[in-house]
């Protein structure tokens, strides 16, 4: 009648091979199915095994199971269970061929027959594993076989756990009387679907064709309906979310995409160990993987879904200029780690893009994790790596890896501005504590050497050279002159003088000498000092944002970055979380690529991991990074708790970080890939004014020089004082005396008297 009236047929049932194209089936397709337990018994590495059926439909569900023993070295038999209600003659001949792995597919109707026989028989017992093809399996009474030892698999379309099956059974007008979600049969909950799938069809038909009535149409007329093939494609395009999990079908009508778990009986019944999906392949879950598989810690041939999120350079979409498909569509920073990891531990992946990017976190109103955290908890997904941080909180849901890097909190900013040169600006090559030492070795070396400059005998010169005994000596370390020739020499002035004496000498030539690499230290310095331009900085730590109101600070949105701030004690932390909060709307971002542009167009600083503020202020020229960190944290590889693949997965990476692979990978997408470089300052040191201790020894030297001179002046003064008492015949102290007392006058003069007398020379007072 269906094909007469052109009248979309909806099937809940299971249907080998359809022959009529106006049939959509929701029954899962038998081909797919077939594929599902070819994939069940390699994932189990059976080498042999029966299987036990009661009918052609199930030959045909199970024709790749019988396909293998012809192309590969597994042994596979076939038993019969009969025509009536006695199958314990088949279950005889399993049990004596010895075949300890047995597939059983029959219908429903004699399924729970089938396993009380093979309980009495003795095939559900311990050493037997079973895999019972029924998806209705869960409806039975299972109580007589949870001790029996047997290692019992089943698979099930419909999730009693699932939120749509629990809202949907809850909903009082339908009356289900059904205890709850793991007493509903799949062809039931079929049926429920195929209403809904069919008002979702019907419904957006009618929006089609507003306006048009639909004639009646006679189950014994000719005429057919005219929009029965619109219906069929509505339908067909149709994804809803029923009581069997994602519905939508192929081009020919087929459910050929859905979504098994897969049980095993224990001493708690049926307890989930996994799941299968088209096209992904097996996921287990780590608590409670199924005995038979082979050893959990060996990766090799496993297959991980791994989470990425489209952040760089962890995960991004490579450049290409053809059409890429699977992982080929993805370069990075992590997703090179997991090809290195794959090539050593040898397991396979697929990788998934959380397309929110948000990465996880504990939402207190639903008691939930989100975001990659999430799907990894709820056993969507395998692996989650990007810069995923490691915290405290984190690791009460999930597991990490060894951390693949470390790094800390820090600022971005944009780049300072320069400053104009400050009036004092040539002060700069020297500290101030040079400046001060620099001015009192001035002050000490024109004292000195204006008192070793009287001292010196041969300081004391003729005047005129035409008068052979003069009665006047003149010196030219006056009070006066002697700063300034000192002065002279630090600006490379002709002074018009030179020291005679060896004492004046000897502190001219320390001077000299100092005031010669004190020059050039001072000019090199100020070369390079005018090279390099001074910056104004708005702050310098992370601090001073607490304290001020012009610049505005934020973070991403749930990250790790803004729980630091949260869960901070420290004051200053705590005024930045509570500002933040206060205006999220502007200053949390729900992407690093937003924070990174409004830094670069507002007056915005935005914190956040300095690994990525590395990344990013090698490509933004106008941005950089201001302060140290404010902690130390790591990226991880995230995994579901007490994953039985951490130890691995761990090895793996200490061998890529101990062989630099880590850092070549870490080098390649920092400083090479995707412009990297590109702002690189290079031959920019800032120069620093010179310390005391950068020039202290040349005032060592200066010293030195002045203690000789000393010493050699004394000497002379000494030998000079002996000689004129022993030509006037007068004591060495009171010759001493006299000249002391000459010397303090500071005259730049000095009258000779040839007398012997010691009363006379006492009251010219005059000096020998």
């Amino acid at each position: 009648m269906c094909d007469t009236l052109d009248i979309p047929h909806i099937v809940a049932r299971w249907d080998s091979e359809p022959k009529r194209s106006n049939v959509i089936n929701l029954y899962p397709h038998s081909d797919i199915l077939s594929v599902f337990f070819q994939d069940l018994i390699e994932e189990y590495k059976w080498k042999e095994y029966a299987i036990l059926y009661d009918n052609a439909d199930s030959l045909i569900r199970m024709n790749r199971l019988l396909k293998l023993p012809n192309t590969t070295t597994i042994n596979a038999k076939v038993f019969h269970l009969g025509s009536g209600l006695n199958f314990r003659k088949a279950m005889k001949e399993v049990k004596m061929s010895e075949y300890r792995n047995i597939v059983i597919d029959c219908s429903y109707n004699i399924l729970a027959s089938v396993l009380e026989q093979a309980l009495q028989v003795g095939i559900l017992s311990e050493g037997y594993r079973i895999i019972i093809a029924s998806m209705d399996l869960q409806t039975l009474n299972l109580e007589p076989y949870k001790y029996s030892g047997v290692n019992l698999t089943g698979i099930r379309l419909i999730d009693p756990e699932s939120s749509t099956v629990q809202r949907i059974l809850q909903f009082r007008p339908l009356n289900w009387s059904l205890p709850n979600g793991s007493h509903l049969k799949v062809e039931t909950a079929l049926a429920y679907d195929a209403i809904q799938l069919f008002a979702s069809g019907y419904a957006r038909l009618r929006d089609s064709i507003k306006g048009e009535n639909f004639k009646a149409l006679f189950c014994n007329g000719t005429e057919i309906w005219g929009h029965g093939f619109s219906l069929s494609n509505y339908i067909r395009n149709e994804q809803i979310h029923g009581l069997s999990g994602m519905i939508k079908f192929d081009t020919a009508g087929f459910r050929s995409e859905f979504e098994l778990d897969i049980v095993n009986l224990g001493s708690q019944g049926l307890q989930k160990v996994g799941k299968w999906k088209t096209n992904f392949g097996f996921r287990w879950k780590s608590e409670h993987r199924i005995p038979g598989i082979d050893d959990e810690k060996s990766l090799r041939h496993k297959h991980f879904l791994v989470l990425i999120a489209l952040t760089d350079p962890y995960g991004m979409l490579k450049e290409s200029s053809s059409i890429m498909t699977g992982n080929d569509r993805y370069e990075g920073f992590g997703i090179d780690i997991i090809y290195e990891m794959s090539n050593i531990l040898g397991f396979n992946y697929t990788f998934e893009v959380q397309t929110d990017n948000a990465y996880g976190s504990f939402n207190n109103v639903t008691q939930k994790w989100n975001g990659m955290l999430g799907k990894i908890i709820a056993d969507e997904a395998d692996l989650a790596i990007t810069d995923l941080t490691i915290t405290a909180e984190r690791e009460t849901a999930v597991d990490f890896t060894t951390p693949f890097m470390n790094l800390g909190i820090s600022v971005l900013y944009r780049k300072p501005t320069s400053a104009a040169p400050g009036l004092l600006s040539f002060l700069g090559p020297f500290s101030t504590d040079v400046w001060l030492h620099l001015i009192g070795a001035y002050v000490v070396v024109s004292s000195l050497l204006f008192v070793i400059g009287k001292f010196c005998p041969v300081e004391w010169t003729n005047p005129y050279p035409c008068i052979k005994e003069p009665e006047v000596l003149e010196t030219p370390f006056t009070l006066l002159d002697t700063p300034f020739l000192v002065i002279g020499a630090v600006l490379k002035a002709a002074t018009g003088f030179a020291p005679a004496g060896i004492s004046t000498r000897s502190l001219a030539v320390a001077w000299w000498f100092f005031a010669l690499l004190m020059g050039a230290t001072y000019v090199a310095n100020l070369a390079a000092a005018l090279s390099t331009k001074s910056v104004v900085w708005s702050f310098k730590i992370v601090e001073e944002l607490a304290f001020q109101q012009k610049i505005k600070y934020g973070a991403k949105e749930g990250g790790s970055t803004l729980a630091f701030f949260r869960d901070s004690q420290h004051p200053p932390y705590r005024i930045m979380y509570n500002y933040m909060m206060d205006h999220k709307a502007e200053v949390l971002m729900d992407s690093n690529e937003k924070g990174v542009w409004k830094t670069q167009h507002e007056n915005y600083a935005f914190l956040m991991e300095s690994s990525s503020i590395e990344y990013i202020k090698q490509r933004k020229c106008n941005v950089t990074q201001i302060g140290g960190l404010l902690d130390s944290k790591s990226y991880g590889i995230a995994m579901k708790k007490n994953a039985p693949y951490r130890t691995e997965l761990n090895r793996a990476l200490l061998r890529l970080q101990e062989n630099g692979r880590i850092g070549e990978l870490q080098d390649k997408w920092w400083r090479q890939k995707r412009g990297g470089d590109t702002c690189e300052e290079k031959g920019k040191v800032q120069v620093e004014p010179l310390s005391y201790e950068d020039v202290k020894g040349l005032f060592i030297i200066m010293i030195t020089g002045i203690a000789l001179s000393w010493i050699i002046a004394a000497w002379a003064f000494l030998w000079n004082i002996r000689d004129i008492a022993i030509r006037h015949n007068v004591s060495f102290k009171e010759v001493i005396i006299e000249e002391l007392k000459f010397l303090i006058k500071c005259s730049s003069k000095k009258v000779i008297k040839r007398r012997k007398s010691i009363e006379t020379i006492k009251s010219n007072n005059t000096g020998f």
